[in-house]
């Protein structure tokens, strides 16, 4: 091997920096202007690197700049075209806001949009200006921008915990990891504040009570700190980049996972931002989960929506979700760690005091001992300088008529206690108070089984412990039966508490299971568009009780579908569905992006494009805020999606097969015409140069046969290409025919007269009754059905043999028939043989298009007639025409077009 294949690339490597190339190509690109605090100039350095641009010959746009009163920055903006700033009605004051439809009509080159972590009026598309400028950058647009440190969302605990001060506004830290680019504005925190104190920042009354609350320079510093590490992290990541791409040896990360477990603690988002940290550092992916157990609250409303905001934080910060339900959180934790090859579990550390250890073990503990080889990183939920601390355990509702229920329930052991004391023990009793915690338990809940069983003990001490009537105890063993009968109720009423919980969990989940299945039970049975759209409104409104509506692209617009009854959809919300199918992503309410909407709508998405948008009405305001209630209409939205892209590959089937039919016919139909028109044209082109080249010399017996022979050829060109025409005629639609009173008799004539060079030496027997009434037809073209099929029998039957001519009345049809005693028709081919360039494969074959039973099919039909071929019982074919009989009194030369 040589020395220079060990820094070879590998293929892995080839393949990730392609896939990354790829990626970048036809993509907008985000640059970031960074700084630590306000007044470090990163909009200054925005508008310069704008100038830059613009020399260099780029479309540059200020789509939104916040100059702040600043002269020097008023000053940069001058030479630039400045887009007129949206007005947004809030409370009867109009703020200036981004006008994102202004940019998108626009579509520079690149757009400049200040203050990337600002919340936008209510009213807005979106709620946050990042999400304005994720639009932007999906229309095709590069923006430049700028932010502060303390705005990421994965240091908003840190930063409160430096500064002391709680930042709101917030954006996702995968902003950072999409630009293409990060510079880093920064000036000494000294300069910074001189500049304040000048008031180049604030105003001087701003100023003051910015230094005494954020501008403070320990503060600064710490900000400081923060902004330059992370850059430093990012030149780090497009180093290794480097390195690895030119496979340049080095130290390399291992293939780290980190996992944090959630609860719908207020401490939970300080755990998600440690893990996003944590998996920054060692640039591991990261995965986020909350575990559903019996009595962890999963029931109250107030815990749902923290969890439910919490996955979305983890979400937006780029972990990967998932929701459990388990009897024990750390085995389940830890089964999920080994399952996905996680290396690291971020826990919180305890806060409860010692002394509850001993009841219980903390989750610490249990995960440190299952964890393995797995590390696990304990986190401080309770540090010092913790901007708020929030009570964790969630509001209890007193339930007064079951504790009443209760309290009966006791009084009622107590009184059947009474008839029995005679014969039994004291300590016996007890088994009849045990009775009324479990029914309690069964039947009230586990507040209402506690609270039994606390009365039990204080009941049965009172009534039936010696000295009756009275709290006091005589033999001190009794304590003992009262400790028995206490700790046995609590452990009754909590098994058949959580028994509880976890069938009403496996009801849940079961219902979800049958409602997935019957949805994708008659998705799988709708074989078209309609039948999928109802089976999608009968599932999700039977289980979710929601009112729904499926909108698709019809051209530019989406129009609706299928809708519940009475829904209909406004403009706003038209507006809304049309921005979630085309930016791929959801909207409206209960989202961030257009939350003022009346409906929540869902993208249709496969693998390929954006089928459409489902949009949902939920009845019960709270389940927009539901794990399971969103999880479950995603996978409503992913059968949906695939269904109608079923329908659609099948409708795309059917097109290539007609399209392939349709050239099937062509390439027969070039193929008979390159022989029935070049057969008659060599004979007539041959006669003619004959007659040219050679006419003086011939005798006048030989000029005549080349004029007859060019004359019959000429003849059959002339019926052929007639044929051509009629069968256009009759495929669009234009036939028009001029009904009048017609003897057959004479038809067969003139049919017999046309075809007279062919059927020379043929015989050909008439039969025609003498009471044959006159038909209404067309003449013409009637003639020109028995032409066809008289030719048709002079080829496909032996010069010997008679053709016979016939006709007859059949109830009120008239029969007209032509027969032969040649080969007849296969039996399979009886039914093709009217399609259009069709031919029995005989071996010899007879030549023709495949066009003169087709044509007499069209214009037998155009009369409103029929025709079949029927095989001779001794050999021989015969053809049935039926006609209807019409009164010989209707008009003649009526037109009827079909």
């Amino acid at each position: 091997m040589r020395d220079d294949e060990g820094a070879r690339p590998s293929p892995e490597t080839f393949l990730k920096v392609a896939q990354a190339e790829e990626a970048q190509k036809g993509v907008a690109k985000l640059k970031i202007f960074l700084g630590y605090a306000a007044g470090v100039g990163k909009t200054y350095s925005m508008l310069e690197a704008a100038h830059q641009r613009k020399r260099e010959g780029r479309d540059v746009v200020v789509a939104y700049v916040e100059s702040h009163g600043r002269s020097d920055t008023d000053l940069l903006l001058e030479g630039l075209e400045v887009l007129p700033k949206g007005g947004i009605e809030y409370q009867g004051v109009v703020l200036p806001e981004l006008d994102l439809d202004a940019v998108l009509a626009r579509k520079p080159q690149l757009a400049l949009v200040d203050e990337l972590a600002h919340t936008n009026a209510p009213g807005s598309r979106h709620e946050k200006r990042w999400q304005d400028v994720e639009e932007i950058l999906s229309a095709g647009i590069d923006v430049y921008t700028t932010v502060n440190i303390q705005h990421f969302e994965s240091l908003n605990d840190v930063v409160s915990q430096i500064t002391g001060v709680v930042v709101r506004e917030t954006v996702p830290d995968s902003l950072l990891d999409l630009a293409v680019e990060i510079r880093l504005v920064d000036i000494p925190p000294e300069d910074l504040l001189q500049r304040l104190k000048e008031g180049k920042i604030y105003i001087p009354q701003q100023a003051a009570m910015a230094t005494e609350k954020f501008f403070k320079p320990g503060n600064l510093m710490a900000l400081r700190e923060l902004s330059l590490r992370r850059a430093a992290a990012r030149v780090d990541d497009q180093m290794r980049a480097y390195m690895e791409a030119r496979s340049i040896t080095g130290p390399w990360a291992a293939a780290e996972r980190v996992l944090v477990c959630v609860s719908g603690s207020p401490f939970s988002e300080r755990l998600i931002r440690t893990a996003r940290r944590l998996a920054d550092d060692i640039k591991a992916p990261w995965h986020t989960v909350y575990i559903e157990t019996p009595g962890s609250g999963r029931h109250l409303q107030e815990n749902r929506v923290r969890v439910w905001k919490d996955l979305r934080l983890a979400e937006s910060l780029g972990a990967q979700v998932a929701n459990l339900t388990s009897t024990s959180v750390a085995e389940a934790l830890v089964d999920y760690a080994k399952r996905n090859n996680v290396t690291k579990i971020v826990v919180g550390k305890p806060s409860k005091p010692r002394w509850r250890e001993f009841l219980r073990t903390p989750l610490v503990d249990e995960v440190i001992r299952l964890s393995g080889h797995i590390d696990v990183h304990v986190v401080s939920i309770a540090a010092e300088g913790e901007p708020a601390k929030v009570s964790r355990r969630p509001k209890v509702t007193v339930r007064w008529p079951g504790f009443a229920k209760s309290l009966v329930l006791v009084l009622a052991a107590s009184l059947l206690c009474q008839p029995v004391r005679l014969y039994l023990a004291p300590t016996n009793l007890v088994m009849i108070y045990l009775l009324a915690v479990v029914l309690a338990a069964t039947r009230l809940g586990r507040q209402e089984a506690v609270l039994t069983a606390i009365l039990s003990v204080l009941a049965f001490d009172f009534f039936y412990v010696p000295p009756r009537f009275t709290f006091a105890v005589s033999d001190t063993e009794y304590f003992i039966t009262f400790a028995a009968l206490f700790t046995v109720g609590m452990v009754i009423s909590t098994l058949v508490s959580q028994a509880r919980e976890r069938a009403e969990a496996i009801r849940e989940r079961e219902v979800q299971t049958a409602t997935l299945y019957y949805l994708s039970r008659d998705l799988a049975v709708a074989s078209d568009l309609p039948g999928i759209l109802n089976a999608i409104v009968k599932n999700i409104e039977q289980s979710m009780g929601a009112q729904l509506l499926v909108l698709l692209p019809e051209g530019e617009h989406l129009e609706t579908k299928v809708a519940s009854a009475g829904l209909t959809l406004g403009t706003r919300d038209l507006a809304v569905a049309d921005w979630s199918f085309r930016n791929r992503s959801a909207a409206g309410h209960g989202t961030e992006t257009l939350g003022s909407a009346d409906f929540l709508f869902l993208p249709l998405l496969t693998s390929g494009d954006s089928l459409g948008v489902l949009g949902v009405k939920l009845t019960d305001e709270h389940a927009y805020d539901s794990p399971l209630g969103r999880q479950l209409l995603l996978a409503f939205t992913t059968q949906v999606a695939l269904a109608i892209e079923r329908v659609l590959f099948s409708k795309q089937a059917e097109q290539a097969e007609i399209l392939q039919a349709r050239e099937g016919l062509e390439r027969a139909l070039l193929n008979s015409i390159s022989h029935d028109l070049r057969t008659p044209l060599v004979s007539i082109s041959g006669s003619l140069e004959a007659l040219r080249a050679r006419g003086s010399k011939l005798s006048g017996e030989d000029r005549d046969a080349l004029v007859e022979g060019a004359w019959l050829e000429a003849g059959r060109l002339n019926r052929f290409v007639g044929n051509l025409l009629d069968m256009t005629r009759l495929e669009a639609g234009a036939l028009k025919l001029k009904l009048e009173p017609c003897d057959v008799q004479d038809l067969a004539g003139c049919a017999l007269a046309a075809l007279e060079p062919q059927l020379a030496g043929r015989q050909v027997t008439t039969k025609w009754p003498e009471d044959l009434p006159l038909v209404m037809m067309d003449p013409v073209l009637m003639t020109q059905v028995l032409v066809n099929l008289l030719e048709n029998a002079v080829k496909y039957s032996p010069a010997e043999e008679p053709i016979e001519l016939s006709a007859e009345v059949s109830g009120g049809d008239l029969e007209i028939l032509v027969a032969d005693r040649g080969r007849g028709v296969p039996p399979p081919d009886l039914g093709r043989i009217f399609e259009k360039f069709y031919r029995v494969p005989y071996p010899e074959g007879a030549g023709g298009t495949g066009l003169g039973l087709s044509i007499c099919k069209g214009i037998v039909e155009a009369h409103g007639g029929s025709i079949r071929a029927q095989n001779r019982g001794k050999g021989g074919l015969r053809v049935i025409v039926t006609l209807p009989l019409k009164s010989s009194g209707e008009a003649s030369g009526r037109e009827i077009t079909r």
